[in-house]
């Protein structure tokens, strides 16, 4: 837990603070760095689900979406490269580095997963998740033998 201070966020208890320090200082845990969780916003709308996915600096075509029953995957996989010579100097420090990421969305049944549609503008991700038409619950009487 973390409160607000002017000088940034600060944990509220010791064990905050030891989590901060191992865990996302400079001794992070391979698995911890492996895969990176993006935030995600969802919103429904009368004929739509929509995702908005952040991720900022990548390319369209850097994107993988599939759908398979009822999941849809969403993902991205950066294969770092090692930079130690370049054409005018030598790298002291390299910070510039691209998780990879990988999202599961499992999808309810008023989802119609053959229109579903993906666009990348400004650092966002946003995917159309259109809803089946639903045909109107015919009404009528029951008689009673």
């Amino acid at each position: 837990m973390y409160a607000k201070r002017a000088y940034g966020m600060m944990p509220h208890t010791m064990n905050g603070l030891m989590e901060d320090i191992f865990f996302n200082g400079f001794n992070k845990p391979a698995e911890r760095n492996a895969l990176y969780q993006v935030p995600v916003n969802i919103k429904e709308m009368d004929g739509a689900y929509e995702l908005h996915v952040v991720a900022p600096g990548l390319k369209k075509e850097d994107f993988r979406l599939s759908v398979e029953k009822d999941m849809l995957t969403i993902s991205f996989e950066h294969k770092e490269e090692n930079k130690t010579e370049g054409e005018d100097g030598k790298w002291l420090r390299s910070e510039f580095k691209m998780k990879s990421f990988k999202r599961n969305f499992t999808m309810n049944e008023k989802v119609d997963a053959t229109k579903i549609s993906a666009k990348y503008a400004d650092g966002i991700l946003t995917v159309s998740l259109p809803k089946k038409e639903q045909s109107e619950p015919t009404t009528h009487e029951i008689t009673v033998n």
